[in-house]
């Protein structure tokens, strides 16, 4: 008999991959093809609940999926960095190719 408790997210997916990798080879029996399809569907319906709760987790985690002020590092690294030129000119556009 088969084990099918199904032990992580991971391991769901591979098994997911492998059946539909097996189905769409073509050379089972219909009665074993449907009782991959019938494990396959259980197994998409754990994989979705799963990236469902981890959705949910992440909503918790940023407030309910407001982004809050970045960092204090990627706030300086995505500041405007002076022109070129190092006295913070304005750079000719005129020359721009677009």
């Amino acid at each position: 008999m088969e084990d099918t408790t199904i032990k992580d997210f991971e391991s769901a997916l591979a098994e997911l991959e492998a059946i539909v990798k097996d189905l769409e080879h073509g050379s089972l029996t219909l009665e074993r093809s449907l009782q991959l399809f019938e494990r396959g569907v259980e197994l998409s319906r754990y994989c979705h609940a799963q990236l469902d709760a981890a959705e949910r987790r992440i909503e918790v985690l940023t407030e309910q999926g407001e982004p809050g002020p970045p960092p204090a590092a990627l706030a300086a690294a995505a500041a405007p960095q002076p022109a070129a030129g190092g006295k913070g000119e304005d750079v000719d556009d005129d020359d721009a190719p677009f």
